[in-house]
């Protein structure tokens, strides 16, 4: 079943806002992307864009990569001020994930 997912590469699933604002993510989505309990997930909202949903290693690299430098390679059409900025807001997130643990 994990190797069918792996080669789908897309899933779609509709799920139920619970009564605290929970929603469950489907099994398939998790095995897809390796989420596991007591992984730390970042959302992100835009009011016109949508919302996106990303697990926090991912944006730890982003981060690591623009600031060493390799923000213009990351987002080329960023002012690298944004980027900067994007990228220390990562940081605080991360830190204050650590520190509820």
């Amino acid at each position: 079943m994990k190797n069918e997912i792996q080669k789908q590469e897309k899933f779609m699933s509709s799920v139920k806002v619970g009564p605290k604002g929970q929603i469950v993510i489907p099994k398939e989505i998790r095995d897809m992307f390796a989420i596991e309990p007591g992984n730390t997930l970042i959302i992100m909202a835009d009011a016109q864009k949508g919302i996106a949903l990303e697990r926090m290693e991912v944006f730890n690299r982003i981060a690591d990569a623009i600031l060493s430098g390799h923000g213009d390679e990351i987002y080329p059409e960023s002012d690298p001020q944004d980027s900067l900025k994007f990228a220390q807001e990562i940081k605080k997130v991360n830190h204050r994930d650590h520190e509820e643990q």
